[in-house]
């Protein structure tokens, strides 16, 4: 009995091992699943993350290398800024009227004079005025008057100075920026009008309104045309330099000056008065004289009446 009952225990029990077997096993498949699909979030959120990382730099790296570029392209406007506002105050263009005058001596005048002429035509200039003249000895003079550009001014004036022995010199230069400036705003004042003169002669109606224009016009343009020939002319002044070359064979003598009057001098002094007080006396002399004529001529006729009065009055009494 006691056997029977083991058996029956131990089948009873092993009834329940039999059916429980199952679970572990599909617990276990349960959590392999469970474990690859964790597996799998977990390899998937890292690979996201890993290129989320990966992507973060290289949009850290474009963000960044836009604002590098950016900030060059801000810097290179700044510069840019920069440079142009240096360059943009432009200094305002001086117009200098150069003049200078040269006496040199030369051991041939027509030779210098080619020289000059040359010099002065290869600056891209020419000659204006030349006068040539010959004393008793026979020595030749020639002033000449040339225009060269203003660039070429200090060169061609140096190359002059070299034809010989330089004597005398001198150099002038005038600033005229203002009346240079002056006369053109003048001018586009005036040109503005004539214009307005010309537009309201084309909206007049009546007669006496046109030649009243008219005439305004004509006064308006003669003042333009005199402002334009002045601007030509200092524009002309302007750009062309003006050097006054003498060119001799023979030394210029100075007379030294003596500060010390000598007795030489007085007596020179004291004719030049006197020869210049009779000068004046006979310029007196001569303005006095036909009124004294007339005055003498007065007084003759006016004695010779006075004196037939008398004997006119004197004869009856002489007869009683």
């Amino acid at each position: 009995m006691r056997t029977s009952h083991t058996s029956r225990t131990r089948t009873r029990t092993a009834r329940p091992g039999r059916s429980v077997r199952p679970v572990p096993l599909l617990a276990g498949v349960l959590l392999a699943a469970a474990v690859a699909l964790t597996g799998c979030g977990a390899g998937g959120g890292g690979a996201s993350s890993s290129s989320d990382k990966a992507a973060a730099p290289q949009a850290g790296g474009v963000a960044a290398g836009e604002q590098d570029t950016g900030a060059v392209e801000d810097d290179g406007k700044r510069s840019a800024a920069g440079s142009g506002a240096a360059s943009a105050p432009k200094l305002p263009v001086n117009h200098v009227i150069r003049t200078a005058s040269l006496t040199v001596q030369v051991k041939d005048v027509p030779k210098a004079l080619d020289r000059a002429r040359t010099t002065t035509e290869g600056a891209g200039g020419y000659v204006g005025e030349e006068t040539t003249t010959r004393d008793e000895d026979s020595t030749e003079q020639t002033r000449v008057v040339l225009r060269v550009p203003v660039d070429r001014y200090d060169d061609v004036l140096t190359g002059l100075q070299g034809a010989g022995k330089l004597l005398e010199r001198t150099a002038k230069a005038q600033d005229v920026t203002d009346q240079v400036v002056d006369v053109e705003s003048r001018i586009t004042s005036q040109r503005l009008s004539v214009t307005r003169i010309r537009g309201l002669m084309d909206d007049a109606t009546k007669l006496s309104d046109v030649v009243t224009l008219e005439g305004e016009l004509s006064r308006r343009e003669a003042d333009l045309e005199a402002l334009l020939a002045r601007q030509a002319s200092l524009k002309d002044r302007t750009s062309l330099a003006t050097i006054t070359l003498t060119l001799t064979e023979k030394p210029v003598t100075v007379a030294e000056e003596d500060d010390d009057p000598g007795f030489v001098d007085a007596v020179a002094g004291g004719w030049g008065a006197f020869v210049t007080v009779l000068r004046w006396v006979a310029l007196a002399v001569g303005a006095v004289l036909p009124f004294a004529v007339v005055a003498a001529v007065a007084v003759a006729v006016w004695l010779r009446l006075r004196r037939g009065r008398r004997r006119v009055a004197a004869g009856p009494v002489e007869g009683d």
